[in-house]
């Protein structure tokens, strides 16, 4: 008589959390069905159930990484008050991003720009990585036009990525001043 099926419903989440967890500890090089099913202690059947492929489970994950950031610049209540300097505030939003857990971990931001600059040489994570932009752009037009607002995701993204590749510590303050030259 065949095992009954057990119930699962947050199994794909699981899957998911544990191939972000591998992606972080290993980068994507070290990302592999028996991987990720080894880390979310599930079978390796379960990760090609819900993931058939690789790509899938990097679109997956990046969107899922990708939307934390997104997600704190939308709840700034700074977007909808004029007399806040939106530099300013982007310049803390992109601090506190930087700096990670109050511990300093950065691992999720590590890991957002590897699946991020993965979008070059892996096409299916491009609209993923556009998908990023365009929300963030979005939030960001509620106190600027869109093409200001895209200018000051790019110029965000180049100064995260400039942190993390130098090892530099960040300037607040420098960045809100480059960001203020982009608003006028």
């Amino acid at each position: 008589m065949a095992a009954a099926r057990r119930y699962d419903p947050e199994r794909r989440e699981r899957i998911l959390d544990a191939a972000i967890r591998v992606v972080g500890t290993k980068g994507i090089a070290g990302l592999g069905h028996r991987a990720v099913a080894a880390e979310a202690d599930v079978p390796l059947g379960s990760t090609t159930y819900h993931f058939a492929t690789l790509d899938d489970l990097l679109v997956a994950a990046l969107r899922r990484i990708n939307a934390r950031f997104a997600e704190r610049v939308g709840a700034s209540t700074a977007l909808d008050d004029p007399y806040v300097d939106l530099a300013d505030e982007l310049a803390r939003l992109l601090g506190e991003w930087l700096a990670g857990s109050p511990a300093g971990d950065r691992t999720d931001v590590e890991l957002e720009y590897e699946l991020y600059l993965a979008a070059l040489r892996r096409p299916a994570l491009r609209p993923v990585a556009a998908e990023w932009c365009e929300a963030v752009t979005a939030h960001l037009s509620r106190r600027t036009d869109p093409r200001t607002a895209r200018a000051l995701v790019a110029m965000m993204d180049g100064f995260g990525l400039q942190v993390l590749l130098t090892g530099a510590p960040y300037d607040p303050e420098y960045v809100a001043d480059m960001l203020r030259r982009v608003l006028r």
